[in-house]
């Protein structure tokens, strides 16, 4: 089977039936391009839940350029990697203020987008604008490595060059944006990390790696690192129908609103005296659970703790808020089973 007669089979197989999704109804660049950043390390399931509320909220690019930041990390909540939806921002910005509010038709520009790589850019362009540029994810790479029997380890630059090259020359000039979107969906439907549905695949017949018998095995990946542990004790602390956040300044969760929180430290008297370093004096009441949150490279293991304070004294980035506006306020997932648990004790 040569590039015309693959490109042709995914094409019909995508044709014959595929996931509805609410991004495959329309060629806008703007939603388009909302909906690509959503997707990038976050599961198509999880993204349809956002997707059209987001929309809503920010129905052109001017609205989201406008936006003020808390507002759109609260509508962000609860997808996770919240740079992204800064850099959204910052490239909603530019669009505005150099593009006239228009995505540009131009894979180059639109690389020179914050949150803008390679894959994105060429989504856009071949789905929006119809250009026939190569749209590598992560599914798609492991299409392109199965099919040829691609054996060299993924994420080095000369690996991504051949998959992007081999990818781009099966790009029918035709129709690039439904076969972005074909090429996508048999990654995440068919040709799936474990247990690829070899028998049903409409390239199964040309495949080298399925010839090979090494499909399944493939693409190899660099070897993981292991992820630190980080044990954290979260510090609930209540005065009267407020408990105090803080904005977080570290590169992680930057600019979102977490709890108090001490590393590698769960002693009550010193977690009393961590506090008074803050200025607040509080009295120990009682640990109330345990939470567990997975990042990319870190994994916190959470104990939280439930403190009272003396008065609501004022704290560097700090706010005493109550049950609703703890409510209201953007905070990430890593720290839900912590708010859940301070609105009971708010309530």
């Amino acid at each position: 089977m040569n590039g015309l007669d693959f490109t042709s089979a995914v094409l019909a197989w995508y044709d014959s039936g595929h996931r509805d999704l609410p991004w495959r109804h329309t060629k806008d660049a703007y939603r388009i391009w909302v909906s690509e950043i959503m997707l990038q390390q976050t599961r198509a399931e999880t993204v349809v839940s956002y997707y059209d509320r987001f929309l809503a909220k920010y129905p052109t690019v001017q609205d989201l350029a406008a936006a003020p930041e808390e507002e759109l990390l609260k509508q962000w909540e609860g997808l996770g990697y919240y740079s992204r939806a800064r850099s959204l921002q910052k490239a909603a910005k530019m669009i505005v203020s150099e593009f006239g509010g228009q995505l540009p038709a131009d894979v180059k520009r639109l690389r020179s987008l914050p949150g803008i790589g390679d894959y994105t850019s060429g989504a856009i362009a071949s789905i929006a604008f119809g250009i026939p540029a190569a749209a590598v994810d992560g599914n798609v790479e492991r299409v392109i490595c199965r099919y040829y029997a691609i054996e060299d380890t993924v994420g080095t630059p000369a690996a991504r060059r051949m998959v992007t090259e081999k990818t781009q020359a099966l790009v029918p000039h035709d129709r690039p944006g439904a076969f972005a979107n074909a090429m996508m969906e048999m990654g995440a439907t068919m040709c799936t990390p474990r247990n690829p549905a070899c028998l049903l695949c409409p390239v199964r017949e040309t495949c080298q790696g399925f010839a090979k018998g090494i499909a399944a095995q493939l693409p190899h990946k660099p070897q993981k690192k292991a992820q630190r542990v980080e044990n954290r004790a979260v510090l609930l602390v209540l005065c009267r129908d407020r408990v105090l956040i803080t904005k977080r300044k570290e590169k992680l969760l930057g600019g979102l609103f977490v709890f108090p929180d001490v590393l590698e430290e769960n002693d009550p008297a010193k977690l009393c005296a961590a506090l008074e370093n803050m200025g607040i004096c509080a009295a120990y009441d009682e640990k109330i659970g345990h939470a567990k949150h997975v990042f990319t490279h870190l994994i916190w293991e959470m104990d939280v703790h439930a403190l009272v304070a003396d008065e609501t004294v004022d704290v560097p980035d700090g706010q005493w808020v109550t049950r609703d506006e703890l409510q209201a306020l953007p905070l990430p997932t890593a720290v839900k089973a912590a708010r859940s648990w301070a609105m009971e004790r708010l309530k």
